[in-house]
């Protein structure tokens, strides 16, 4: 019900190209339909309407077969008493929850991540927020001085979250000490 063409063709033509996972997301629900899809190189086929949670589960289950990188439980991550529960979006210091907006959530995340490395304030807006940053747009350094609020004993003297003039912000994976976090 695509508008040039239906999503058997974009299977096939998908499937020609790659091995990417496929999972058929339709209002064609019939048997014949869903053998035809699965036939054509679908790796699951749903039709609508479908309960969120079971969406969510044969994505999981696809990738798990699959053998996709990520698939399994995202581990927590750890920095000396920070801790970041990528499946609970919680963070933790010392066991005691902080919290984080969504927006804060995903910045820390992203930070978090790619620890060791220089994140520009342009690379942190986009890739939470899906969108390029306004050149007068500043909000990352508030959200950015939450976090640190949030998880820091003294926000004031940042030791995870380090702001590098002129280029934007690096999460420290390591600490001198274990009085910070």
């Amino acid at each position: 019900m695509l508008l040039d063409l239906d999503g058997f063709e974009v299977c096939r033509q998908v499937r020609a190209a790659s091995d990417i996972p496929i999972l058929m997301l339709t209002a064609r629900g019939d048997e014949t339909n869903r053998i035809v899809g699965l036939e054509l190189g679908a790796d699951d086929y749903l039709p609508k309407p479908f309960n969120p949670r079971e969406l969510l589960a044969r994505l999981r289950a696809i990738l798990r077969r699959r053998g996709v990188a990520g698939t399994q439980r995202t581990a927590s991550l750890r920095f000396g008493r920070l801790e970041i529960d990528r499946d609970a979006r919680v963070v933790r210091i010392d066991g005691e929850e902080r919290p984080l907006t969504s927006y804060q959530f995903e910045s820390l995340c992203i930070l978090a991540v790619n620890a060791g490395r220089v994140m520009s304030r342009e690379v942190l807006m986009d890739r939470v927020r899906g969108e390029e940053l306004e050149a007068f747009d500043r909000s990352i350094d508030v959200h950015i001085s939450r976090i640190r609020a949030a998880i820091a004993g003294d926000p004031t003297h940042p030791r995870r979250i380090i702001t590098v003039r002129g280029a934007g912000y690096v999460f420290a994976r390591h600490q001198d000490d274990d009085r910070g976090v």
